[in-house]
């Protein structure tokens, strides 16, 4: 009889991921949703907050990319310039929506309730705390700051700008638990609120953790969210949900506050030696 051995990591979660907006900061990441919607409609195109959301997580740049690919937008703009839309549309419209994002950002910086609390149980825990961001370093610039003053610094923080490719492309995954030194990849988790957090996570071989309610699938801000009725509130939840778990995500949970948990089921499946 031939048997076959494999390593089997089982031990505990050493480290977890986070996104920036709609997952510790920005509840129901607005603030990109609201300056794609703005900076197209400057030019007189209309796009509705649930186009504006879509591709979210992405590399910014990327993301006007795929808007213009979607036909109505691009037949809008097409009536409107007598072309279709090109590359050189692309970079136009990306250097006017950076200052506009720079500038909106400090608006959208309250950090999630829930988060504060959910990334010191993991501190004691000695669980090391990593970020990513579709957001690129100048972006960043105002944002880690403001983070900071109300209480939350991760010990690395990765934008798009520092790896060859954003999400669901892993590198900037694997590049902060690299910077902290962390592994093997079945030790950390990836956690995020949209479908490119998801493939990030998947792709760098990690535990992916997807959350709902004050993210960009639900996309309310938290006034907006607690004026729904629980019907509404339902039913907006549960396409989210779905979504997200359409991704492959190993786990969708409400908030960031019920991660602790998460993490300890993560634990349980390590210690019988699973791996994401």
């Amino acid at each position: 009889m031939s048997f076959v051995f494999r390593r089997s990591y089982r031990g505990p979660v050493k480290a977890v991921v986070f996104d920036w907006a709609g997952t510790t900061v920005d509840f129901g990441c607005c603030a990109p949703a609201n300056v794609f919607v703005d900076l197209f409609n400057s030019h007189g195109i209309a796009v509705t907050s649930e186009q504006a959301r879509e591709p979210m997580g992405i590399h910014k740049k990327d993301h006007i990319r795929i808007l213009l690919k979607m036909e109505p937008i691009a037949a809008q703009w097409e009536k409107k310039t007598g072309a279709r839309p090109t590359e050189k549309d692309v970079e136009s419209l990306f250097a006017e929506f950076v200052p506009r994002q720079v500038e909106t950002i400090a608006k959208h910086a309250d950090i999630i309730p829930g988060a504060l609390e959910t990334i010191a149980a993991f501190r004691a825990k000695g669980i090391k705390i990593g970020s990513t961001t579709g957001y690129n370093g100048e972006m960043m610039a105002v944002l880690t700051p403001l983070a900071a003053k109300a209480g939350y610094t991760p010990d690395t923080m990765v934008s798009v700008s520092d790896v060859p490719e954003g999400r669901p492309s892993p590198w900037m995954a694997l590049e902060a638990v690299k910077r902290m030194n962390v592994y093997p990849l079945e030790a950390c988790v990836k956690v995020g609120d949209t479908p490119a957090d998801i493939g990030e996570g998947l792709n760098a071989g990690m535990w992916s953790v997807g959350l709902v309610d004050h993210g960009n699938e639900v996309g309310l801000t938290a006034a907006e969210f607690a004026a729904l009725s629980p019907e509404d509130r339902a039913a907006k939840c549960a396409k989210a949900r779905q979504r997200l778990v359409s991704c492959g995500a190993h786990f969708v949970i409400d908030t960031i506050a019920q991660l602790p948990a998460t993490i300890d089921e993560i634990n349980c499946l390590l210690a019988r030696g699973e791996r994401p």
